[in-house]
């Protein structure tokens, strides 16, 4: 079996749920199970009328909801006939009945729990999935639709459920695997409780959800369709020259996303990836492209991409008592705790300790318990680059490459991450385009 996931771009009208289904079909001698978001937009749509119903305002929610109505009824119309269509009707104005009452309802209360936000979300995906099985249908695939309510069974953690993973399995086992062989559809992103209380799994939630029913049914791979070539080797809206990564490491992915790269979080495919199961991450538009393929073993060493992070804040911390001393990086980390600040990137010396950090709702008051026993120094508007791959340190000449392309960038601080996957540098915020595409330039450019 394979799992295919598309997101809501890759199912934006009914030309996009076609090519889905183009690229879901050559692969049916898989048993494939397509796991599907909202339609492109979709889920901001119902964000703005939840904001509205919350003060009662349904008079300016009635518009959205003929934009909703609409958006869905003219893609069946755009790709059904007959009595499939006549089927899909019938299904798509259930749905949209149930979600204007539950909306009427809100308005005339005024207010929208999490619990009643995750009711109305989960009707993108529902009806997504809805036209592209009757989709399916239409063009005689033998297609089995699975509402995920039913085996994606999770706390009541609502807007961002954690799903319970035993009993989960369990239920994909018992509901998904008997019907593999068929084209399964099902939903990304949502979920419910024991007792069938609607919740959805927060970001990256559809993600997820393709990475357990994968992780479950042992699948043979788990496919992530996206709008882009795969991750890339920086970011092509900034930097010239990038190119597809072929493959990558978990870890590398990992340390990827937490500098700013955002194709994949990998706490999302974490699940299929345990279980060595490949991810494939790869595009609607371009299917016939390799992609990336995300794997937890070693997929050969070498800088593999470089990211960078904007609107960070550098913290030089220096006293003379940090010399010999035990305990100074302690009470400096106490601090950040109490303030609930997280940091970023660390650098130590004999005397001092510089830190970043990206939220700065408590600077001041860190500043002002640290200058009691050291000098504190802060410096905004800065970025972090980051330059990720396997065993960096194995050539030699790397760092020497690094800051010789680097000789008049004014870098402010450099970290070594701890896996030897990272080797980080902070630059003011204003160089830092200039400076990933220098290094991207010496070490990544497409031949």
């Amino acid at each position: 079996m394979i799992v295919l996931k598309f997101g809501g771009s890759s199912v934006q009208n009914s030309e996009w749920i076609d090519k889905a289904l183009d690229i879901t079909a050559a692969q049916l001698n898989k048993a494939p199970v397509l796991v599907s978001s909202a339609m492109g937009k979709t889920t901001d749509l119902i964000l703005e009328m939840m904001k509205l119903a919350e003060i009662g305002d349904m008079n300016n929610c009635l518009p959205l909801m003929d934009e909703l109505k609409n958006k869905h009824m003219q893609t069946a119309y755009a790709f059904l006939s007959g009595e499939v269509l006549e089927r899909a009707e019938v299904r798509l104005n259930e749905l949209l009945s149930q979600f204007i009452s539950l909306l009427k309802g809100l308005s005339l209360l005024k207010e929208c729990s999490p619990r009643s936000k995750d009711a109305l979300l989960s009707f993108g995906e529902r009806l997504s999935t809805s036209l592209i099985s009757y989709r399916a249908e239409e063009r005689g695939m033998d297609v089995e639709f699975l509402d995920a309510r039913t085996f994606m069974i999770s706390d009541e953690n609502f807007t961002s459920a954690a799903l319970l993973l035993e009993l989960s399995e369990k239920k994909i086992k018992e509901i998904v695997k008997p019907v593999a062989g068929k084209l399964i559809v099902t939903q990304g992103f949502i979920s419910s409780t024991e007792s069938g209380v609607t919740t959805t799994l927060g970001r990256g939630g559809s993600d997820y959800s393709a990475s357990i029913i994968g992780a479950a049914l042992n699948a043979e791979e788990v496919q992530i369709w996206t709008d882009v070539n795969g991750i890339m080797t920086s970011d092509p809206r900034k930097v010239t020259g990038v190119r597809s990564i072929s493959s990558i490491t978990y870890n590398e992915a990992g340390e990827l996303a937490y500098f700013g790269a955002k194709v994949v979080h990998p706490a999302t495919i974490q699940p299929a990836v345990r279980k060595n199961i490949p991810v494939l991450v790869k595009n609607t538009r371009d299917p016939a492209h390799a992609g990336t393929c995300i794997e937890a073993k070693l997929s050969g060493i070498g800088l593999k991409a470089i990211t960078s992070k904007k609107d960070i804040t550098l913290i030089n911390i220096s006293s003379s008592k940090m010399l010999n001393a035990y305990g100074f990086l302690s009470k400096i980390f106490n601090i950040f705790e109490k303030h609930q600040t997280s940091v970023d990137l660390i650098s130590t010396s004999e005397v001092s300790v510089s830190i970043t950090i990206e939220n700065t709702d408590s600077l001041e008051a860190i500043k002002e318990e640290m200058s009691v026993f050291a000098n504190v120094c802060v410096e905004k508007n800065s970025s972090i680059i980051s330059l990720v791959g396997q065993d960096l340190w194995k050539d030699s000449h790397f760092t020497s490459r690094v800051f010789s392309v680097l000789q008049d960038t004014p870098v402010r601080m450099i970290s070594l991450g701890s896996s030897d996957i990272n080797l980080s540098l902070v630059v003011p915020m204003e160089k830092q385009d200039e400076t990933v595409q220098k290094l991207h330039d010496e070490f990544l450019k497409e031949a």
